[in-house]
């Protein structure tokens, strides 16, 4: 009877163990995989909401998903938040455009069955799973109806998609944001999960501004990591994998400034999200652009090295294949100097030869002027000689080797 009864238990439990898997005959195991990601950091002060702020106040924020599902889940963070913040109402409804939403696609998210919930200092929350019909590739809206928030808020400045901001609450699905204060910020939200198949995986791509996007357009959700995501959905063996895009303007791998140093963000912002079998490391010219002579170049390119083999060990042991992107071109901008270019071409060599990385996605190569291999073909840049333009990020994406995703 003892043995029975232990039998029994034993099946309720696992058939309630989370929502993540599905059982039942002919029922297919579910993982949670992100759908869609971004880097936080501390918001500076010139990135901090405009008036009226974001205490007791509404904030609709668009994102652009990578692969869909019929469930997900969101995560919200005060990591650099020195106090609490409280979201009294938080929305996710299909964007139907600038600021408009479809009305009856809202739905209200829990958080472990309530509604309102409080971050404290330091801390990350995930929603409840919610039933929600997400397409590949569609942009969402996050509403969000907030009480009491920090003097600094834990964000994402690189948006390049537009926020809006209304005074007071605003949560109902028939709200109207015709008046709202446009901002092109993030705040508080970190990521999207999507449940999906045991084959669906996701590549985090981790990198700075040239990742994030500088340079691409607002509201047009085409940085590289966009022009390679929508190959992938073309493509039939990879249409279930999503990206991530881990880049944050500024960053450095080896210093924090904009953000936490790479070394710093490398276990949050890719072991600890869902459902990543890949990874992309692109990142690296902040760290060459700050040095001020030859010595400290060559310095600097050794730790870029021994900084990228810890990344690669950590990325390993969970399982991922890692791969190497070379840092692109900077002739005619305000970081090159003729030693900063031999360190790059110095970590480049490493990427392409050291047989390391699983694998080398050769922006550098991809990008430069063939006249001239230290700077950017011109049409490839945005006109800082730094970044690239819209039409290379296209090139950026267009590149990538679908195969290493199978």
């Amino acid at each position: 009877m003892f043995v029975l009864c232990l039998l029994l238990c034993t099946l309720t439990l696992s058939g309630f163990s989370g929502h993540t898997h599905s059982f039942g005959r002919g029922a297919k195991a579910k993982v949670w995989v992100g759908t869609w990601g971004t880097g936080l950091q501390a918001v500076e002060a010139r990135n901090m909401p405009p008036a009226p702020g974001l205490s007791n106040n509404t904030l609709r924020q668009v994102v652009c998903v990578s692969i869909g599902g019929k469930r997900l889940r969101l995560k919200f963070s005060n990591l650099f938040g020195k106090s609490p913040v409280t979201m009294k109402t938080v929305q996710i409804a299909v964007s139907t455009g600038g600021n408009k939403i479809d009305q009856s696609t809202v739905k209200t998210l829990k958080f472990n069955g309530g509604q309102e919930i409080t971050m404290e200092p330091g801390t990350d929350i995930v929603s409840d799973p919610v039933a929600f019909d997400l397409k590949p590739r569609m942009e969402v809206a996050i509403t969000i109806y907030y009480g009491e928030t920090p003097a600094i808020m834990t964000g994402h400045p690189g948006s390049f998609t537009t926020s809006y901001l209304l005074a007071g609450e605003h949560a109902a699905p028939n709200a109207d944001f015709t008046d709202a204060v446009a901002t092109k910020h993030w705040y508080t939200i970190t990521s999207i999960d999507v449940e999906a198949s045991k084959s669906a995986g996701a590549v985090a791509v981790f990198g700075d501004s040239i990742t994030d996007g500088n340079g691409s357009g607002t509201d047009k959700q085409n940085r590289w990591p966009d022009i390679l995501e929508m190959a992938l959905l073309k493509n039939n063996a990879t249409k279930q994998v999503g990206v991530l895009n881990m880049g944050i303007g500024g960053n450095a791998v080896l210093r924090a400034g904009f953000g936490p140093s790479g070394l710093d963000r490398f276990d949050r912002e890719v072991l600890q999200q869902s459902g990543v079998r890949w990874l992309v490391i692109f990142e690296g010219i902040n760290d060459l652009g700050a040095t001020r002579d030859s010595t400290g170049a060559a310095d600097i390119a050794n730790k870029l090295i021994a900084a990228y083999d810890v990344m690669i060990a950590k990325a390993h042991a969970k399982g991922m294949k890692v791969y190497g992107a070379t840092i692109t071109p900077v002739k005619r901008s305000f970081y090159y100097t003729g030693y900063k270019d031999a360190a790059r071409n110095a970590v480049n060599n490493w990427i392409r030869t050291s047989g390391h990385f699983d694998a080398v996605i050769d922006f550098d190569k991809a990008i430069r002027d063939p006249n001239d291999e230290a700077i950017m073909l011109a049409a490839n840049q945005s006109g800082d000689y730094l970044h690239p333009s819209e039409l290379g990020y296209r090139v950026m994406g267009g590149i990538v080797d679908l195969a290493l995703f199978k």
